[in-house]
């Protein structure tokens, strides 16, 4: 009897240690509990450093198809390690009393990043949006600011960017009259223009109104500068604007680059002293070969460079797309690919694909698919 007792107590007191540990791998594509033990709910989401602590912030999804569209808000989660995080509630929350609302309950908003801007002392959350029941037509960049990094985030402005600016390496063809073959409005994606972008005049279209701006990020430089990269001109396109001094809005001061190509998922960071960038093709949902570009400065020239990817799954990005690289605080030159599986049909059980980005003898960044890592793996 005293046997077992010792035994129950045993079993018991290691019950009670391991659910009190903390842990200390990550596991790309398993449910990922939070400190409530339930999924972390931040897709296409973005990570800042601060104050000792990792905040991390993404979509909000619900069950079922009705998920891909906004119906709560950004989620927003805290760390001190990476791996176990707190939910720290819903920092922006979707308008649900006003239909008009360029944030209102059910609108479309994606890949939402913070910042913190020094002189202003705000926080400020930008957002590819669509407005409710417009599809992906609008293309607009939403703005957020908060005094604390958790929120409660206000809602500022939804916008195109750049409006009557052009960019400093606009071409002669983009100030010509439009043809009558460009559609005004949204086309459908991926092969939907009737001729090369260089050629067909989307740039010159929205001059006025502004950019199209859908899958996006923003990037701070080392001088403090931020910038704004997004999937433009029917998603052919991607531009790298320069932010304004309290961070919201465009500045003017843009270049596009990678022109037809169809570049999203836009993803940068910098290491010694490069400029780096992981995005994706576009083919809606479905997961395909990642992309890898280069330049010496962030406004180029820039250079596409293979598929970082390599080993099985490599064409697939191990079922995944870019969403953020995440530069780990007090380790050189360590980063960490932030990526997502998108279930459509079931928008909730999204799972992230984080992985340690690793770097040859030509410092050129690559993805090798690893089912179970920790933090340890850049103290090499």
């Amino acid at each position: 009897m005293k046997i077992t007792q010792q035994i129950l107590l045993g079993l018991l007191a290691f019950l009670v240690v391991s659910c009190c540990q903390e842990s200390k791998t990550i596991k790309p594509g398993e449910i990922w509990p939070d400190n409530n033990g339930v999924h972390i709910n931040a897709h296409g989401g973005g990570v800042m450093f601060y104050e000792g602590k990792y905040y991390w912030f993404g979509e909000h999804k619900i069950e079922g198809k009705a998920g891909n569209r906004a119906m709560v808000g950004v989620h927003c989660y805290s760390s001190k390690n990476l791996v176990d995080w707190k939910d720290e509630g819903i920092a922006l929350e979707v308008v649900k009393d006003d239909p008009d609302s360029d944030i209102a309950e059910g609108c479309i908003l994606e890949r939402p990043k913070v910042i913190y801007n020094p002189q202003t002392q705000k926080f400020v959350m930008w957002f590819h949006l669509e407005l409710k029941g417009k599809g992906y037509d609008a293309a607009r960049s939403g703005v957020a600011v908060a005094d604390q990094i958790t929120g409660p985030y206000q809602f500022v402005k939804s916008h195109r960017p750049n409006a009557e600016h052009w960019p400093q390496n606009v071409k002669a063809v983009h100030k010509l009259p439009v043809g009558p073959d460009v559609k005004e409005h949204y086309c459908g994606g991926k092969g939907c223009l009737p001729a090369h972008p260089d050629t067909v005049n989307l740039l010159g279209r929205d001059f006025e109104i502004g950019q199209m701006a859908r899958d996006q990020n923003l990037f701070v430089d080392d001088d403090g500068k931020a910038y704004h990269i997004y999937s433009s001109e029917e998603n052919s396109t991607l531009h790298i604007s320069q932010l304004s001094d309290d961070f919201l809005t465009d500045s003017g001061n843009y270049i596009r680059v990678f022109s037809g190509r169809y570049m999203e998922a836009p993803a940068m960071f910098k290491y010694s002293g490069k400029y780096f960038l992981i995005a994706s093709d576009c083919t809606g949902w479905d997961p395909n070969a990642a992309r890898l570009a280069w330049a010496p400065n962030i406004f180029g020239l820039w250079e596409e460079l293979a598929n970082p990817c390599i080993g099985e799954d490599a064409n697939l990005t191990f079922h995944s797309q870019s969403t953020f690289i995440l530069p780990v605080n007090g380790k050189q030159d360590a980063f960490i690919y932030m990526g997502d599986r998108w279930i459509p049909d079931n928008a909730i059980d999204g799972r992230y694909i984080w992985l340690p980005l690793q770097f040859n003898e030509k410092g050129i960044p690559y993805l090798e698919w690893m089912a179970e890592w920790s933090m340890d793996i850049f103290n090499k």
